[in-house]
């Protein structure tokens, strides 16, 4: 009686112990979301200010600077009020680099569709997914592996064809991105709610990242499709 009286104690602690965690990862992901809605707002603000006065684009090696210097930054600050300001700095910057991008779209037939088209598509995917996890509390943590490694591919291959100007290549990386994205999404959501993630900061910037690489990503289709 004591060995069965002491197991259903233990497996309550465990219970407790993962109800405790999932519910600290719910607090975390409404913070989450309330900064990353936020911080997509204001990013779509300098997108829109871009694109009205027609302001150029960084270039390819200042964005990059600029994308990992900031978020190097905001990896040091992320545990003080300053982290909130270096994330809007960030998605700031990631809008102003998305306003060229835009201006380009825009100025094809029927480029106002195809950017309200990715928009929509967009948000139903995060929204879709994200509602999947928060449903179903499965835990992706599987993913990181695979995930990383595509991630780290994609963008050795995206350099390439930026540089040498590989149309093919180019539209292949848009639609493997848009399935690596879609991963993300279920990782970083799952992650948040089991405790892997337990900075809002981080994760604000982490979910910013991917719905930005998503959109741009779906833009890049839609408009091949598009022009076909």
């Amino acid at each position: 009686m004591k060995i069965v009286s002491r197991s259903t104690q233990g497996e309550a602690q465990t219970v407790s112990y993962v109800d405790g965690s999932i519910s600290a990862g719910h607090k975390v992901l409404r913070n989450t979301y309330m900064l990353l809605s936020m911080t997509l707002l204001f990013s779509a603000l300098t997108a829109a200010a871009t694109v009205t006065f027609a302001i150029p684009g960084p270039g390819i090696l200042l964005t990059l600077v600029g994308y990992f210097g900031l978020l190097f930054a905001t990896t040091k600050l992320q545990n003080s009020a300053w982290g909130i300001a270096s994330v809007f700095a960030l998605t700031g910057f990631m809008g102003y680099t998305l306003g060229p991008i835009l201006t380009r779209y825009l100025g094809m037939p029927g480029g106002t569709s195809i950017v309200m088209t990715a928009m929509a598509m967009t948000g139903l995917i995060f929204m879709g997914l994200s509602a999947y996890v928060l449903i179903s509390k499965r835990d992706f943590s599987f993913m990181a592996g695979f995930l990383m490694v595509g991630m780290l591919v994609a963008f050795v291959a995206s350099l390439g064809a930026i540089f040498f100007q590989i149309p093919a290549l180019s539209l292949t990386i848009s639609a493997v991105m848009v399935l690596l994205m879609s991963g993300m999404i279920l990782f970083e959501t799952s992650n948040i709610i089991h405790g892997g993630e337990t900075n809002y900061i981080m994760a604000t910037v982490s979910l910013y990242v991917t719905i930005f690489n998503l959109f741009t990503s779906l833009l890049h289709l839609l408009g091949i499709v598009e022009k076909e």
